[in-house]
């Protein structure tokens, strides 16, 4: 049922974007909300015996003045490294590679998407539970995976693996 709905919420999307409503256009939303459908019906309605959505959601939305205090910090410290003479020779850019002890997907996708978010770091690849970013210096290669991974795991509700 789920498929279903989210079929008709990006088909009602997509018409309201498109503004196309002649039957070349309207047959080729249709297929294409089916097969976006297909591939993410479980990210808009998750399965109904799993308890627990509106308090990810909640502490979700409190880890958000969290992330942004840190985005703030390490646009700061980016700055600092790229406009002041002395600091230049402190960018030292490097990969690094850990192992997440996140088990689900959706919290997987969170970490990698909060890495991101952070000047500094950008999360290249994730494979399984493997994690490659690239880090600008020493201090923001020094926190991966760090406190992030901890809130996002308190998030979720995943314990230590």
């Amino acid at each position: 049922m789920r498929y279903l709905y989210t079929t008709f919420i990006l088909f009602a999307f997509w018409l309201v974007l498109s503004g196309k409503f002649d039957p070349f256009h309207l047959i080729l939303g249709a297929l294409s909300s089916l097969l976006v459908a297909r591939m993410s019906a479980d990210l808009l309605f998750f399965e109904p015996d799993k308890k627990g959505r509106l308090g990810e959601a909640l502490r979700f939305l409190a880890y958000i003045p969290w992330l942004v205090v840190e985005i703030f910090k390490s646009t700061i410290h980016v700055a600092w490294l790229a406009l002041h003479p002395t600091m230049r020779e402190r960018i030292d850019p490097r990969i690094v590679t850990f192992r997440t002890r996140l088990k689900s997907d959706v919290a997987r996708a969170a970490l990698a998407n909060s890495i991101t978010l952070t000047p500094g770091t950008i999360t290249v690849r994730v494979e399984e539970d493997v994690f490659t970013v690239h880090a600008l210096s020493d201090k923001t290669a020094a926190g991966l995976p760090g406190a992030m991974e901890e809130r996002i795991a308190r998030i979720f509700r995943e314990e230590a693996a």
